[in-house]
């Protein structure tokens, strides 16, 4: 299923995706009761950064599964998505029965990506059926599921696109078909879209909202309402809050000392990362190691 690599830019230990043997590169689908004989419970409740993106849904139980330092609470009918990049572990697995689909980015044609927003880090993470769609959503992992198991009934490359076909599905009607758990999420401007793509990029450069404001073309007073609006903070406290995240995920996920992350993150100086990373959580970042390394899923 997974297989672990050094990223030598970044130092991550990430969880690569590697197909089964015999099986199609880039897709997998099992059921969480595989999953448990397979992967000791242990490594699953450590932290995870896979760089592939992750599907769970349940059909009875409940499960705990935490993403991004944030916890949330699967229950039948609902969709969990993790992403490439993002930070998550396991909750106990023995209280929940269902079906996890694993896939590489690229097993998706660009424009089931671009339709379903496969590549937007900043979507919704637990996934609601909309009123009337629950059973389109089962209906499309079911087909999906069917055919990954029907390896050999068919000759490899006609699987293989069946599945894409099938994942592709899938993946739109979760896009459209579905709501936040947490609430319905605002239609964003232009103007919060462009700085919210630009922190994206920049925020290891740069955490000065004038800096994002003079590129754009807005002033930072502009940038502050529009993300006030959208996002429920001001522009500063939205940066600090993507270089906070990524400090946690570096934190969690690697073995890295303060400085590298310091020098990872445009700081000049591991004590100033310190004390910015303690000012925005109430906690120095060794201690926010040993905090998220020391426990499984909240």
């Amino acid at each position: 299923m997974v297989k672990k690599r050094h990223d030598a830019e970044i130092g991550i230990p990430e969880v690569s995706f590697t197909a089964p043997v015999g099986t199609p590169a880039g897709v997998e689908v099992l059921s969480l009761a595989e999953l448990r004989r397979r992967v000791p419970a242990g490594r699953l409740m450590v932290p995870q950064r896979p760089d592939f993106h992750h599907l769970i849904t349940l059909a009875d139980g409940v499960l705990r599964h935490t993403v991004d330092f944030t916890a949330h609470s699967l229950e039948p009918g609902t969709w969990l998505w993790v992403r490439p990049g993002q930070v998550q572990q396991w909750g106990d697995l023995g209280r929940a029965e269902g079906t996890l689909i694993l896939f590489r980015q690229d097993f998706l044609d660009p424009a089931t990506s671009a339709g379903a927003r496969v590549e937007d880090p900043h979507a919704p993470v637990l996934l609601r059926p909309l009123p009337g769609d629950a059973s389109a959503l089962r209906l499309a992992a079911d087909h999906l599921t069917a055919e990954f198991r029907s390896l050999g009934h068919l000759p490899l490359e006609v699987h293989t696109a069946a599945l894409r076909h099938l994942l592709a599905v899938l993946v739109l009607r979760l896009a459209h078909l579905t709501a936040s758990v947490g609430g319905p999420v605002p239609e964003a401007d232009a103007t919060f879209l462009r700085f919210r793509d630009a922190v994206e990029r920049d925020f290891a450069r740069t955490r000065r909202v004038e800096d994002y404001a003079g590129a754009l073309g807005y002033s930072a007073r502009t940038l502050s309402r529009a993300t006030l609006v959208f996002a429920g903070v001001g522009a500063k406290e939205f940066v600090d809050r993507r270089a906070v995240l990524e400090a946690k995920r570096l934190l969690a996920h690697s073995d890295q000392t303060a400085a590298q992350i310091a020098g990872r993150l445009g700081f000049s100086s591991a004590t100033h990362f310190s004390k910015y990373f303690h000012h925005r959580t109430g906690r120095t970042p060794i201690a926010f190691r040993d905090s998220v390394r020391g426990h499984s899923a909240p």
